[in-house]
């Protein structure tokens, strides 16, 4: 009886540590997994307020003299831009291009899983006739830019780009940003997916149209999303997904 109670009583010894040492690798894992994330160094950017909408967009155009193959033939990621201003009427057919309403049930040019479209559009403006340096949110269904600061934001922007030339040398440049919250909702984490699919469609409408007006563009993914988020004054519900500076090709740019 003796050894048995003596092999019993060690029993629960070694049960007893083996609770506590469970419970401090318990401890220890909430201590890791709360403990907070290192901070990133990021570009100091000025906060921005809202100073009002501007005039109306000059109307699209739906006809051309290129076609779609020529346009296609044409398409080349362009990165060297020439010193030379940007025409409103070019900015206005690219942002129409991008998202541009083009049914009276509200369908855009590009297609958009469940006709949600999360995709937004901003306008970095640096050097374009007719519209101050600052920046602007393309409102599709009244076509038209709503200012959301003036000023020059393109040295910020190509800052938040990891310093890229195309996007401060550019005279302006587009932001494709998405709110997941519209599509989710409806096709849970497929969504995503269906989110980055889209984002490539508008793009790709801003490279032909870029084409068709003798205009270059590329499509910028390097960049660090919170800088860049700070520089458009996005809320954390909001993300940036690309940024497309857009200005006429240098003459000795090798296009590719």
């Amino acid at each position: 009886m003796e050894a048995a109670w003596h092999e019993n009583s060690m029993t629960r010894r070694q049960f007893i540590l083996l609770g506590l040492l469970l419970a401090w690798i318990g401890t220890r894992g909430v201590v890791a997994c709360t403990s907070p994330k290192p901070q990133v160094s990021r570009p100091k950017l000025k906060s921005l307020e809202p100073v009002g909408d501007i005039p109306m967009l000059p109307t699209p155009a739906y006809r051309s003299e290129t076609s779609l193959e020529q346009a296609l033939l044409q398409r080349r990621s362009v990165r060297a831009y020439q010193d030379a201003p940007l025409r409103l009427a070019e900015i206005a057919q690219l942002l129409w291009a991008a998202q541009g309403v083009t049914h009276p049930e509200g369908y855009r040019t590009a297609p958009s899983a469940g006709a949600l479209y999360p995709i937004e559009v901003y306008l970095v403006a640096g050097e374009v006739d007719g519209c101050a340096p600052g920046l602007y949110h393309y409102q599709p269904q009244q076509h038209r830019l709503a200012a959301v600061a003036l000023g020059e934001w393109r040295a910020a922007l190509s800052s938040a780009a990891l310093d890229q030339e195309s996007v401060r040398d550019a005279p302006a440049a587009v932001v494709l940003t998405a709110v997941a919250g519209r599509t989710t909702p409806r096709y849970a984490e497929r969504g995503i997916q269906y989110i980055h699919m889209e984002v490539g469609s508008v793009a790709q409408n801003i490279y032909l149209q870029a084409a068709a007006l003798g205009l270059g563009t590329v499509f910028v993914g390097a960049f660090d999303d919170e800088a860049v988020r700070q520089v458009l004054n996005l809320p954390e519900t909001e993300t940036p997904l690309a940024v497309l500076p857009i200005g006429r090709p240098a003459a000795d740019y090798p296009s590719r």
